[in-house]
């Protein structure tokens, strides 16, 4: 009886970490999702509307007009994109220096015209309304 009540108690456990796990994936997911939304509208040198479309701590930062003179200046050195690899979308909880949320720290290896290798690291949170949104956006 003992054994077979621990056995239950050991299989609840597991599937509980199943869960969790596969709601991660899914959440992973819909915020790879965001990100190549928001990376092809500035791919298409659609600044201002990456800055629309950004997530609150994001505009927060940097005014739309800053952002888009800088993305416009760091594009413009590196060249349009030529091929950008899925390297790693880790889900977690916490980032430094911001508040405790749902971040996914997703990382491309990016080719540019004019830099062969790059690391690109985009950072889509969870905001109040539910909807996943980069809030960095970083070029290595």
């Amino acid at each position: 009886m003992k054994a077979n009540a621990i056995l239950l108690m050991l299989i609840a456990v597991l599937l509980a970490g199943v869960c969790v796990a596969s709601e991660n994936d899914v959440q992973t997911a819909a915020a790879q999702q965001a990100a190549t939304s928001w990376l092809a509208l500035t791919d298409s040198g659609s600044y201002s509307q990456s800055w629309d479309q950004a997530a609150q701590v994001f505009k927060d930062a940097v005014t739309k007009e800053e952002w888009a003179q800088a993305l416009s200046t760091v594009r413009a050195r590196l060249g349009k994109v030529v091929s950008r690899k899925l390297k790693s979308a880790t889900y977690t909880t916490s980032i430094p220096g911001e508040p405790d949320g749902q971040y996914v720290v997703i990382q491309y290896e990016t080719s540019f015209e004019n830099k062969a290798t790059a690391t690109e690291t985009v950072t889509p949170t969870m905001e109040k309304d539910g909807q996943w949104r980069v809030s960095g956006y970083y070029i290595h």
